[in-house]
């Protein structure tokens, strides 16, 4: 398995026999949601399409995965993402298959997919790797392999003295407990099972990683063995071990 790291994504390809492109919360409608809340921005629904549009020019995938939460408002479906999410499906699916993972977000989503498109909620296996969104349990047919998924937001942040020297999207990645995820034990199975948390796609969105790891509010999380878990960046450079980034992450002592 290769991994291909897309920082104008962010986005990542995961290449076996297939080539697969994975992007994670969209959010598509954020906008409508903030400007209820007094903070006015124009929608970004059009420049998202098209940053996913160069991963698809860059990469010529076979195969296009949304990992969950495509749209922002819960528990109903905006004017905005009603008046805007049929053409941005339309547009991608005109370049590439594509799968979706319904998210926590996307109620009432059905209604822009195609028949087969949209799989389950507890994840799929494309390739021998396994998608989900990541706010359920997942499927035990994704025991043993590594779990791309979405839902957690990781953004890294890493002061010095003088304040925040480094804000930035990135991956999360970690083994797993099994046993916590209710994975049954199979002495045969070659892989542990491992997980790479995905930043959002959505630059309006972004949440602590530490935060993630000191407080799990997910079945991934709360099942990551987080003290061997890593941190990269965007591009995929490799920016360290987790509890190396405690010391200087926002909670540190000053």
């Amino acid at each position: 398995m290769m991994l291909e790291f897309l920082s104008e994504g962010p986005a990542l390809l995961i290449s076996e026999q297939k080539n697969v492109l994975a992007v994670a919360d969209l959010h598509l409608g954020i906008e409508s949601d903030l400007d209820r809340h007094g903070l006015h921005f124009r929608s970004k629904t059009n420049e998202r399409r098209e940053r996913i549009e160069s991963c698809i020019r860059k990469t010529s995938p076979d195969l296009l995965v949304l990992l969950g939460d495509l749209k922002h408002e819960i528990p109903f479906t905006s004017r905005q993402e009603h008046r805007e999410i049929p053409a941005f499906i339309d547009q991608l699916r005109s370049l590439v298959p594509l799968r979706m993972v319904p998210g926590n977000h996307d109620t009432g989503i059905e209604q822009f997919f195609d028949t087969g498109e949209l799989l389950a909620k507890e994840g799929a296996v494309i390739d021998g790797t396994g998608y989900v969104h990541g706010h359920m349990y997942p499927d035990v047919s994704l025991a043993g392999r590594l779990i791309i998924a979405g839902h957690h937001h990781p953004m890294v942040c890493v002061r010095d003295e003088v304040g925040c020297a480094l804000r930035s999207p990135a991956y999360l990645f970690a083994l797993l407990n099994e046993e916590c995820l209710g994975f049954p034990p199979d002495e045969e199975r070659k892989e542990r099972s491992r997980v790479m948390l995905m930043p959002s796609f959505n630059e309006l969105t972004g949440y602590d990683l530490l935060r993630t790891v000191k407080e799990p509010f997910s079945p991934l999380s709360r099942c990551m063995r987080s003290g061997e878990a890593e941190v990269l960046l965007p591009d995929g450079t490799f920016l360290g071990p987790v509890t190396a980034l405690e010391e200087h992450g926002p909670d540190r002592e000053s």
